[in-house]
């Protein structure tokens, strides 16, 4: 059965109506593929430009509402800027909200703009896919150590794989709260951990808990435990952050 996908941004009419040509485009024998806008307007003549130059077929390709899609079943909806992010809130539930964040080539007008923009799409597409290949029952990850290593480069990413580890399970409001971080920036970071196979996540009631993937080869996750055992102050201040926290979820084990 194929998975549903719902690319949102603001206007839908250049990164999420790329992304969904893309995706049909790169997958569609994989995914069922839509985008929407928390408030649409028209496709913009150069997003169009650009796919059709690379190949990409725009029949039928328009600017919807998100009103008019919120109430189907998707099974990610994916947010390519921070203003989405924060109007989708818990649109679409019981969907995996995915956050990432490309610049609105619109901004410039400039077709070397537009077309810089559809490439990081479709890398940042092309990883999305190879990586739910396994949830398809296609293959599991490939864990490329240069992949791994840029993923867990970053501080951030790199804290919380080390309270994931540690707490075994987290959801974003425990998360935000110990890296006291915004909520659209930590999604975007769980998101990338995800996408290289580094975490996994599961749904209880109204809080999706994040864990260590437990397909996770040996040889990560030894250095995931060398790196804690030796860094012992890592996330010192980010654990008191979650000692002293009153309301957390109670994690249901199943």
């Amino acid at each position: 059965m194929k998975r549903r996908v719902l690319f949102v941004c603001t206007a839908n009419s250049a990164r999420s109506l790329m992304a969904e040509a893309l995706l049909r485009h790169m997958a569609g024998d994989r995914f069922e593929v839509a985008s929407a806008g928390t408030e649409p307007t028209e496709p913009h003549p150069m997003a169009l430009q650009v796919l059709q130059e690379s190949g990409i077929d725009v029949e039928g390709l328009h600017s919807k509402k998100l009103e008019d899609l919120r109430d189907e079943n998707w099974d990610y909806v994916i947010t390519l800027c921070e203003k989405a992010s924060r109007e989708c809130g818990t649109v679409c539930e019981p969907a995996q909200q995915i956050a990432w964040d490309f610049p609105d080539p619109v901004a410039t007008g400039r077709h070397a703009t537009f077309a810089l923009s559809l490439k990081e799409l479709k890398d940042r597409i092309g990883l999305f896919t190879l990586v739910h290949e396994k949830e398809t029952g296609l293959r599991s990850p490939e864990y490329n150590p240069a992949i791994i290593f840029r993923a867990l480069g970053d501080e951030l990413r790199l804290a919380i794989v080390m309270l994931v580890r540690d707490q075994k399970k987290l959801c974003v409001y425990e998360l935000t709260t110990a890296l006291d971080s915004s909520q659209p920036k930590v999604s975007r970071h769980l998101a990338n951990l995800k996408e290289v196979g580094l975490l996994e996540t599961e749904r209880q009631g109204q809080w999706s808990f994040y864990f260590l993937n437990p397909q996770m080869p040996r040889w990560l996750m030894k250095v995931l435990d060398e790196t804690s055992d030796s860094n012992t102050s890592l996330v010192e201040r980010e654990m008191e952050r979650l000692k002293v926290m009153n309301d957390r979820p109670v994690v249901r084990e199943v």
